[in-house]
């Protein structure tokens, strides 16, 4: 696949991994009001990272094929989305 392509389905991955996790594990009210309007912002960021890290993770182990080094990228956002909702500083 060209690089362009790969770099954009990985942004993708990303951000509609972030904002299905910021609407599925939403939290109450009040958590809603202390942390803002940006809070989907930052989840579909975290989405991002974690993406582009399942990416080259899955690249460097020497998948081949383009669907799975892309599943590497779901992967990595869920589960660097779902670190990143589980600590408490």
């Amino acid at each position: 696949m060209e690089p362009l392509v790969v770099f954009l389905l990985v942004v993708i991955i990303g951000i509609a991994v972030g904002l299905l996790f910021h609407t599925v594990g939403r939290g109450g009210w009040l958590t809603r009001q202390i942390a803002g309007g940006r809070a989907g912002l930052t989840a579909a960021l975290v989405g991002i990272a974690g993406a582009f890290l399942g990416f080259h993770i899955f690249a460097l182990a020497g998948v081949i094929a383009p669907l799975l080094v892309l599943l590497g990228a779901v992967l990595g956002a869920l589960v660097v989305v779902w670190a990143w909702r589980s600590i408490k500083l």
